[in-house]
């Protein structure tokens, strides 16, 4: 991973996505994010928005996230999403929307870091479409998680494993690690 050429992608941590399931992840988030903006690397959010006769309306039957509270980050981030590099609004599972294409491109970010709900949608679609652009996708498996469940969460970095490669899954632990390197470096220069 190149810290330096890295951007901490938070999707979709809003309230409708956080439930029994997904609520442990958020403080794990939480201590991430605080640390990679310390280190004064960009944090980019995703909000999840539905709308009507959605793909997600219609296929599914889901008719949740279309308005405040649900659409809201949770309140443990509302103040660094406040002062994240962006937050990008979309209405489908991907980060790579037009705006964040162009903003990816014109900060020469070359690492995109992943965490955020749920892992086997959001998270695992942005990842395999950044791996699709020549990016470097990496998944911290323990600073995401499925609200539909431990299996399912599983079931997405098993999948995840396979498209993106075995090696671009890491823990906290293992970005924390790099965290605290680029800064020494960093300062030694």
């Amino acid at each position: 991973m190149d810290i330096g050429n890295a951007a901490l992608i938070v999707i979709d941590v809003q309230n409708g996505f956080v439930n029994h399931h997904s609520r442990h992840a958020v403080p794990t988030i939480t201590r991430l994010v605080t640390q990679w903006a310390a280190a004064g690397r960009p944090v980019i959010f995703t909000r999840y928005f539905n709308y009507r006769n959605s793909p997600y309306e219609r296929f599914f039957q889901w008719r949740r996230l279309t308005d405040s509270p649900e659409t809201d980050i949770v309140p443990e981030l509302v103040v660094a999403a406040a002062h994240a590099h962006a937050v990008i609004d979309k209405t489908g599972y991907t980060l790579l929307t037009p705006e964040a294409d162009e903003l990816i491109r014109r900060a020469g970010w070359t690492d995109l870091v992943f965490c955020g709900i749920a892992t086997e949608s959001c998270v695992l679609k942005s990842a395999a479409d950044a791996f699709e652009h020549g990016l470097a996708p990496w998944i911290i498996t323990d600073a995401c998680a499925s609200d539909a469940g431990p299996d399912v969460h599983d079931a997405g970095l098993i999948v995840a494993r396979r498209m993106i490669g075995l090696g671009q899954l890491v823990t906290v632990g293992n970005v924390s690690s790099q965290l605290a390197s680029y800064v020494e470096d960093s300062v030694v220069e």
